[in-house]
């Protein structure tokens, strides 16, 4: 019994201080190194990341997109939605929680179609 109440309390600690690492919007205006020629896509601000970037996730539409995070497996390592509006939306990406390695980062549609796709180094 006690090595059972141990465990239950090991695990609400844990799950208590894990950190969700979720795209937080932050500006409307969109600065030129963010810039996005085409209707829809993601561009990062720097391809090497510490802990957080900056992205420009364009859509043609106001939807609810999901944030993927790949390692260099192939593997989803993180996931996440956001709403954007049409146009340009200016996001943080945390990436505290990830080891330092090679990711790609793709954008899709609630349908699962691919919206963009990019690379990063976390340092």
């Amino acid at each position: 019994m006690k090595r059972i109440t141990l465990i239950t309390l090991i695990s609400m600690v844990f799950v208590g201080c894990t950190k969700m690492d979720m795209p937080m919007p932050i500006v409307d205006k969109v600065p030129n190194e963010l810039a996005i020629n085409s209707v829809s896509g993601i561009k990062l601000e720097s391809p090497f990341v510490t802990s957080q970037v900056f992205m420009n996730v364009k859509s043609e539409i106001a939807q609810t997109v999901t944030i993927k995070i790949f390692d260099i497996s192939n593997r989803v390592v993180s996931k996440s939605t956001s709403d954007v509006k049409a146009g340009d939306n200016v996001l943080k990406v945390y990436t505290t929680a990830l080891p330092s390695s090679a990711y790609r980062i793709g954008l899709y549609d609630s349908m699962g179609r691919e919206l963009g796709i990019t690379d990063f180094n976390k340092l």
